[in-house]
């Protein structure tokens, strides 16, 4: 288990991390833990550059916006050279708010508790055989 809090990375397109950060911090009211990186005229080389700036060799997860896109790539050439690095692909709000409450552990229980929490938030409330809830 790692003894300092995990850090986490949101990584996305354009204006998105910051946005999901901010959420996170309007809705928790907690501002460190969460991290906004941007992939705004990033090559891979530059975004594997701002993750080791944002993470700074701590144990840390990586969110990012889509599964096939270029911060997914850039997070997974990332981690393949740091063992405590975890990346979560398909970010949602829920997974990041319940990491702002959950950031001890590994990176690895991490990322296996966030996509639990990100499959389970995603719904489709009154759809027909789904009960509204």
């Amino acid at each position: 288990m790692s003894e300092q809090p995990l850090v986490g990375v949101v990584l996305a397109h354009e204006a998105i991390a910051n946005a999901f950060v901010a959420a996170v911090n309007a809705i928790t009211g907690e501002a460190e833990g969460l991290l906004p990186v941007s992939n705004a005229g990033c090559d891979r080389a530059a975004i594997e550059d701002r993750l080791a700036r944002a993470v700074a060799g701590r144990p840390a997860v990586i969110f990012t916006d889509l599964p096939g896109g270029s911060c997914a790539f850039g997070a997974a050439a990332y981690a393949r050279s740091h063992p405590e690095v975890a990346v979560v692909t398909g970010v949602n709000l829920a997974m990041l708010l319940d990491f702002a409450f959950h950031r001890t552990g590994t990176p690895a229980e991490a990322r296996e508790r966030a996509l639990a929490t990100g499959r389970g938030a995603i719904a489709a409330p009154g759809a027909p055989g789904r009960a509204a809830g």
